[in-house]
């Protein structure tokens, strides 16, 4: 007769904990379950301790197995699991004696394809409780989706050790973990099994023990350009699975908020990208936007917009500066000069040349010298350039003009379509007036206004 419950428990030279996680296990309230020891090349003593253990119980199955990572081993427990759940420990961790018994109860009591467990985070020896969603009872998969949306990179939403799968829904769908990705590996299993699910439910105390001594990508050697990929395979993944569960008009008035991904990931959480993308960050003065002031408009204004092109920046492994030229080049007329996009753009002209060339390596655009002639007001030194997109350019420039878009949306929020088309004309026309005085100073005006 087949278990109730596959625990799967990767294990790569993990003698020193091994022993802890297996006996968690074990000793579980729950005993109808098969534990699947996947040995996935260790060096250590951690193989020979897997056939110790398979010896004393004979609910362990232990497999040996040349080391190819995690989501291989994983793979290989879910072919060979014969249980009614899966539920997955990491060999480092722990689980409370009653976890898989709290499990199994609340999906058999409310029929649930997924359940999701509170759970502690270990540092040292201190102990901190985390979980997300607080409903007593069952809930369907927009639901579920709505909670995730409000802390997508959470470790809560984005492993696979604080939850309970259906081994029907993994094998019908033929769900595996991909092992050519090794960020997100988890949360992109997650995403495929939840548009597969339709009952969920949430266990409010914490049955398992995270103990942090998990790497980051820098830390594994990753490639920048690896990474990169990686994280726009991750991305997409994630708002294809939005895209799946929602209508597209329902879709489009969530998509920033799915965009916001991004910026969670760049945070302490299981999608950690890691420091480098903590220091891109974007900081908002809480003073700033309160004050009065013209420079206090123009700062609500500038950190508005940085607000809606953040995400795209971090979706492309862009700075918020590369983002913030590349919709000043799609607003100006060429050729051009570095100077007067520096000053646009409050850049120094070296800044400038710099991000060019960044933007220009990622095959988004090409540069050359203008030819020869000056516009009116410029000095006879100063150089102009002409600036070409490519078209690998063509779906970030259309998230920037979405962005742009979704920043005027904001500003417009609760006008009427007349107050809508007055404010509009009264902007041209105060943008006249200060265009025509600045003109007079030396800057150039447009013909056409």
């Amino acid at each position: 007769m087949n278990p109730q419950v596959s625990i799967i428990v990767p294990v790569h030279n993990a003698q020193a904990t091994l022993r802890r996680c297996v006996n968690s296990i074990l000793h579980q309230e729950f005993t109808d379950l098969e534990l699947l020891l996947i040995d996935d090349g260790s060096t250590d003593d951690s193989g020979a301790l897997c056939d110790e253990f398979a010896a004393q119980d004979e609910r362990i199955l232990v497999i040996h197995k040349e080391n190819s990572g995690v989501s291989d081993a994983r793979n290989l427990g879910l072919s060979r699991a014969r249980g009614t759940y899966l539920q997955f420990v990491d060999s480092d961790d722990w689980i409370s004696p009653d976890a898989t018994k709290r499990f199994v109860k609340a999906a058999q009591e409310n029929g649930c394809d997924l359940v999701i467990a509170d759970f502690y985070r270990v540092v040292g020896e201190r102990l901190s409780p985390k979980g997300n969603i607080d409903e007593t009872e069952a809930f369907s998969r927009e639901k579920y989706a709505a909670y995730m949306m409000e802390n997508p990179a959470d470790f809560y939403y984005g492993v696979l050790w604080n939850k309970l799968f259906r081994r029907d829904i993994v094998e019908k769908y033929e769900l595996r973990m991909d092992p050519s990705v090794s960020w997100c590996e988890d949360f992109m299993f997650n995403l495929e099994y939840i548009r597969h699910a339709k009952v969920f439910c949430a266990l409010q105390i914490p049955v398992y023990y995270y103990v942090k001594t998990k790497g980051s990508l820098a830390s594994q050697g990753m490639s920048l350009a690896k990474t990169v990929r990686m994280k726009r395979a991750v991305f997409d993944c994630y708002t294809n699975f939005y895209k799946n569960i929602f209508s597209e008009e329902d879709y489009e008035k969530i998509r920033f908020q799915v965009y916001r991904f991004l910026i969670d990931a760049a945070g302490d959480g299981a999608l950690s990208i890691g420091a480098k993308k903590l220091e891109n960050q974007l900081y908002i003065s809480l003073e700033g936007i309160s004050a009065e002031g013209v420079l206090a408009e123009g700062y609500r204004n500038h950190k508005l917009l940085d607000y809606y092109l953040e995400p795209i920046g971090m979706k492309y492994d862009l700075s918020l500066k590369e983002v913030r030229l590349l919709l000043c080049l799609c607003d100006t007329s060429f050729p051009c000069s570095k100077r007067d996009l520096a000053d646009r753009l409050g850049e120094t002209p070296q800044g400038i040349s710099h991000s060019l060339q960044k933007l220009a390596a990622k095959g988004y655009l090409k540069t050359e010298d203008a030819k020869p002639g000056r516009k009116q007001g410029e000095s006879r030194r100063t150089k102009r350039i002409q600036v070409a997109f490519l078209p690998e350019a063509e779906p970030l420039l259309a998230e920037i003009k979405l962005a742009q878009a979704e920043d005027m949306e904001v500003r417009f929020g609760g006008f009427t379509s007349e107050e809508r088309e007055l404010y509009q004309k009264l902007s041209k026309k105060m943008s006249y007036n200060m265009q025509k005085i600045l003109y007079n100073y030396g800057s150039i005006i447009s013909s056409d206004i």
